[in-house]
Parts: structure tokens; C-alpha cells; sequence
């Protein structure tokens, strides 16, 4: 069924084409272990989880390493109470009811469950806080965050370029970015993003629109 998705979704919307390749080569090039691969983290390593959702990621992560220092942000309500209860008496886990974004404030969260986003709209919408990273690092000192997963279904296409022209970007070791194509013109913000992000990172490796990793320049 899923397969079947696919092909239509490509016969209906051809501008989709190179996402439906870049998944095709990820399935058979195993990308999800490529993805996954955290056993450099140290204790005490920052890491940052945007679009926390379930805590799936979050806990790949702990899995290789227990004792990373983990800000899980979700906007949604409902599911930043459900990982407020997850991980209640950890005390390197903490959970951030907001979206990181350009600016500090309130956003419109078009409520879809894991996938909610302020572009793609659902049934309905709520109103969420967001910070701007500077703001966050007022309140919450840190030096480098050593990894930083971004999955906020096209939050990115406002945030990654607030974080370059702050210079925030290069306090990011290593970032890995899901790109999202809910519309034909965000195939060119990408390729915008992407060569403003390569003067300060190199790309380690990229599925277009499925996922992509970057490392900080020495």
C-alpha cells in the first residue's frame, strides 16, 4: 500500500520526483542505520531534538549514549506532556514545550498529531510558542551542541536561515536536517539553504527531502 502511495503521489505532483528517488536510494542504501550512527557522543554532550514528537529519536540516542545531555522541543501540547511523563525523574532530559524558530513569540501549528506543522495545513490549528536559539541560549547556557536533529515538517525553511545570518549556525557540530516538499518552491529554498550552510559545514552525506547530514568546519 505504501508503495502504491508513493507512485501516485508522483504521477499526481512530478515536482515530487526527486524526493520519491532520494527515498528509493535511502531504502536500499540502509540510510536509517547511516542516520542513527551516535557512537562518538561523549557524557555530557548536548543534543538537541527538534520536533521531539514520541522521543523516538531521543532515545536512539541514549540507547549509545545514556548520559548525553538531551532538550527535547515539541510544540504540540498533548505530545509535550506525553514526553514530559516519559521522562519524568531523568533529570539530562529535558523537555521544552516550543518550537525553536527565527523569532520568539507564538506561531500557528496546524494540529496533525507527530506531523503538525505551520505550513501544511490539517483539520485544525493551535497557537505554540516559539524561541529564537539566541533567546534559549539567554536562559540556557551552552557552548556547542555536539548534535542537533531538526524535523519540524518546513519550520526548517524559516529556522536554518535565522540561524546562518545570526551566526548561531557555528555553534552546531553536527546537524542533521529532514527537509520537507509540501510545495514545488521549496525545492529552491533548500538549494538556497544548503549553499549558505556550506560555508560553515560540509555535507557528509544527503538524501534530498528525506535526510541529510552536515559537520562543522575545523
Amino acid at each position: 500500500m505504501a508503495s502504491l502511495t508513493r507512485w501516485l503521489d508522483r504521477r499526481r505532483n512530478p515536482w515530487k520526483g526527486v524526493y520519491h528517488d532520494a527515498y528509493r536510494t535511502w531504502r536500499r542504501q540502509k540510510g536509517q542505520a547511516r542516520l542513527h550512527q551516535y557512537g562518538n557522543l561523549v557524557p555530557g554532550d548536548v543534543v538537541f531534538d527538534l520536533g521531539a514528537a514520541r522521543g523516538g529519536w531521543t532515545d536512539t540516542v541514549l540507547d549509545q549514549q545514556p548520559a548525553a545531555q538531551m532538550h527535547l522541543f515539541e510544540p504540540h501540547p498533548g505530545l509535550a506532556d506525553d514526553l514530559k511523563r516519559k521522562f519524568a525523574g531523568r533529570d539530562h532530559v529535558h523537555v521544552h514545550e516550543l518550537a525553536i524558530g527565527a523569532n520568539s513569540g507564538t506561531i500557528k501549528l496546524w494540529d496533525g498529531g507527530e506531523a503538525s506543522s505551520p505550513v501544511r495545513r490539517h483539520g485544525k490549528s493551535v497557537e505554540v510558542k516559539s524561541m529564537s536559539l539566541g533567546d534559549f541560549f539567554t536562559h540556557t547556557p551552552v557552548d556547542l551542541i555536539a548534535l542537533m536533529k531538526v524535523d519540524i515538517e518546513s519550520g526548517e525553511y524559516d529556522l536554518l536561515p535565522a540561524l546562518i545570518e545570526t551566526g548561531e549556525v557555528s555553534r552546531i557540530d553536527r546537524l542533521q536536517v529532514q527537509f520537507h516538499l509540501f510545495e514545488p518552491d521549496m525545492k529552491a529554498k533548500r538549494d538556497d539553504i544548503r549553499t549558505r550552510l556550506n560555508r560553515t559545514h560540509h555535507c557528509v552525506w544527503s538524501y534530498p527531502f528525506v535526510w541529510e547530514e552536515w559537520q562543522l568546519r575545523p
